[in-house]
């Protein structure tokens, strides 16, 4: 999935974008690369790299040259040629450099590169219908591995069992790796929004909260549940409802053009009116995409609309420490009038 015409049509006054990480460069060129780099110029766009990757690349790479180095013409020679060709003007994304790598190819191409992060930061906000595509697929896999894994979730199991159960099914059914590190806790654990799956073992009357994603096309799903085993207080119950009529209320006011902060605000009322405010800390929701935490937000800070196209996490959640937790999470993509959820795992309290 090559990105090369938008990325010229937003260069500018730039004659040139140099990018180096492999995130911006998968973007651009729709081919993963640990090493190498991409130009993309108004008069062309190129793709280089070394023999590891070489042949692929020129399969699947369409929109741009595929270059070669070698032991006489490395890296550095072709962006020094490259960049001069296009013209002064080259851009660099300022975000995803370190200072020393951002002096180091300003003295490699002889010019003052200028900051263009904004460029892929923009183009990646709104997501098209290809990647929907994608989304979906990695969220149907992790659905699916859930869906089994709910059936041998059983008192005497660990954390660590439970993980290692969504990880294997989500690689079985077509995963290209884990979207991050999952999240297994149980019992007053679930209370940690980001525990550590441990040796912790899961008894009668926990909680299990399970927070994991696929990866499919590069692009990474998300999504939790919270599921008891054997039964539930009328407190346990009672949090539940509230964080799940939270997470409706935060996607009914979900659409483009709204700020990150009234989503968030929508959620977070239902819970603050419930008297549970100060346990839900984090935001209602991240953009996702081929990293899992993307920009914009729909969190408290973010004042700014939301563009039409955004795809984001609706994952708000009640953390009573050393008791227990709950949270709910879901994709959307948001549309004019109103958020498509992607998910379609039920959500209702399961109790197994």
């Amino acid at each position: 999935m090559s990105r090369i015409p938008q990325i010229q049509a937003k260069l500018g006054d730039l004659d040139a974008l140099l990018l180096t990480d492999p995130i911006s460069i998968r973007y651009a060129s729709g081919f993963f690369i640990t090493d190498g780099a991409a130009v993309v110029a108004k008069s062309g766009a190129w793709l280089v790299t070394d023999s590891r990757y070489i042949e692929a690349a020129r399969n699947q790479v369409s929109g741009m040259e595929v270059l070669c180095v070698s032991a006489d013409r490395p890296l550095s020679v072709f962006l020094r040629e490259l960049t001069a060709a296009a013209g002064p003007a080259v851009g660099a994304e300022e975000a995803r450099m370190s200072h020393s790598e951002w002096e180091s190819y300003e003295k490699l191409l002889g010019v003052s590169l200028r900051p263009a992060a904004r460029i892929l930061a923009e183009l990646r906000a709104s997501k098209d219908a290809a990647e929907i595509e994608l989304f979906t697929a990695a969220q149907r896999i992790a659905e699916k591995a859930l869906d089994e894994v709910l059936g041998i979730i059983r008192p005497g199991l660990t954390e660590k069992q439970v993980a290692a159960e969504l990880v294997y099914r989500m690689y079985k059914y077509g995963s290209e790796a884990n979207a991050f590190d999952p999240i297994v806790v149980t019992g007053a654990k679930s209370s940690m929004p980001h525990g550590v799956p441990g040796d912790e073992i899961i008894r009668e009357g926990d909680f299990i909260t399970m927070d994991f994603g696929a990866m499919f096309g590069g692009y990474c799903s998300d999504m939790t549940r919270t599921v008891a085993v054997g039964h539930v207080t009328d407190e346990m119950r009672k949090v539940y409802d509230i964080v799940l009529e939270a997470q409706l209320a935060g996607i009914a006011a979900a659409h483009a053009g709204v700020t990150g902060r009234e989503i968030d605000g929508a959620a977070r009322a239902v819970i603050e009116k419930a008297g549970y405010g100060q346990y839900f800390g984090h935001g209602f929701g991240h953009s996702l995409g081929l990293e899992i935490h993307e920009a914009p937000n729909a969190n408290a800070r973010n004042d700014q609309p939301m563009p039409l196209g955004a795809f984001i996490s609706a994952e708000p959640g009640i953390y009573l420490p050393g008791r227990f937790g709950v949270r709910i999470e879901d994709e959307m993509w948001l549309l004019e009038d109103h958020a498509h959820v992607v998910t379609q795992a039920p959500k209702e309290l399961i109790i197994l």
